[in-house]
């Protein structure tokens, strides 16, 4: 479980493919305090540490983890937003994160606006795509409220801070994005179904 507040970025040093599995080396300033068997968020994809070596530690993503997120779009050389599982002690600063992406999105466009950031993301929306009004969201593994919310499209405003700490920095139009919905939603949204065909 994750709170959506990111780390640190993280950079891609090397992919390698192995069968259907991809190994990630990646670099990160907490590797040092990472553990083998560890949980860590990748672009709000949960990966475990199966290897570590000196500023470096290695990740492993299976087929279908590479088609349903934006890993498989990675490049030696690529950011990625890092988070570490929670502690039962830890404020909760963000929203419950699972690190189970949903689906991507794609970045619509950018405006910047006297110190912040706005942005918008489209997606394919479906049953489980449940957003509200300044309801909760991530992407790329970061916690954010939404606004003007559509069937099919969101916006949401990033303050200075997060654009430095997180790879929204990189973002432009038609940048692919990894979304988490709300799992409260998608919990309540499951049940409203069900009953509905009792």
């Amino acid at each position: 479980m994750f709170t959506g507040i990111i780390e640190t970025i993280g950079t891609v040093k090397n992919i390698v493919k192995e069968d259907e599995n991809y190994h990630f080396t990646v670099n990160s300033s907490i590797t040092n305090e990472l553990k083998i068997d560890q949980s860590v968020s990748h672009n709000g994809v949960c990966l475990t540490v199966v290897d570590i070596s000196e500023d470096n530690y290695v990740v492993t993503a299976i087929y279908e983890t590479m088609q349903k997120t934006n890993l498989g779009k990675l490049v030696a050389g690529d950011k990625v937003n890092l988070e570490r599982a929670m502690m039962p002690s830890a404020r909760l600063d963000g929203h419950f994160v699972q690190g189970h992406v949903d689906k991507t999105g794609v970045c619509k466009s950018v405006e910047e606006q006297d110190g912040s950031w706005l942005y918008t993301f489209n997606f394919a929306p479906d049953d489980n795509s449940i957003l509200v009004e300044k309801g909760s969201i991530t992407v790329n593994g970061t916690s954010l409220t939404v606004f003007n919310v559509k069937d099919d499209a969101f916006s949401v405003a990033i303050i200075p801070y997060t654009y430095e700490h997180t790879n929204f920095h990189s973002f432009e139009p038609g940048t692919v994005v990894n979304l988490e919905f709300d799992v409260i939603g998608k919990y309540i949204t499951k049940l409203f179904m069900k009953y509905n065909r009792a």
